[in-house]
């Protein structure tokens, strides 16, 4: 055991965004389908 904890390479690319809210535009219809869906049953 190496006695210490690994951290991630800051060069590694990853394949999504940190948060995907960060690509979709504010007057998105994807944003409309969201609410409607989270307030089904």
């Amino acid at each position: 055991m190496s006695g210490f904890i690994k951290g991630e390479d800051r060069y590694q690319a990853t394949l999504f965004p940190e948060r995907l809210d960060d690509y979709i535009a504010e007057d998105s219809a994807v944003r409309v389908i969201d609410v409607f869906l989270d307030d089904l049953d």
